[in-house]
């Protein structure tokens, strides 16, 4: 099975972990708007494989939506945190407009993929 993870922070480099290690997945593609950040995971996830005997393949991608094709399952942890001075409603606005983005993006190379999202904490 192939997974998409976008968001290659703490919550998603930790799902794409979980699912290499745990081999819940084949193959997991990290991808993240951050130049770098998801190949660097990927990287340091994948260096763990003979030590913890997993032979998912984890690769990462810099806004690459086509490394994403035909996945299965995607994993949506993208978004912002809530910033001081920002409301509620602000944060929520903020982080819908980029969860539509994402997945409007993911179904383009995914379209039968199930989607399970997770969005910002809350508080400050």
């Amino acid at each position: 099975m192939k997974v998409t993870v976008v968001g290659a922070g703490n919550v998603g480099a930790t799902v794409a972990n979980v699912l290499a290690t745990k081999g819940f997945a084949s193959e997991v593609v990290l991808i993240d708007i951050k130049e770098g950040v998801s190949e660097g995971k990927a990287m340091d996830i994948m260096q763990t494989a003979h030590m913890l005997n997993f032979d998912t393949t984890v690769t990462g991608v810099t806004n690459d939506y086509a490394a994403t094709a035909g996945s299965q399952v995607v994993v949506v942890t993208s978004g912002i945190p809530r910033k001081p001075g920002m409301s509620r409603e602000d944060l929520i606005g903020t982080n819908a407009k980029i969860v539509k983005s994402v997945v409007d993006q993911a179904l383009k190379y995914s379209p039968d993929a199930i989607f399970v999202i997770k969005i910002g904490r809350a508080h400050v």
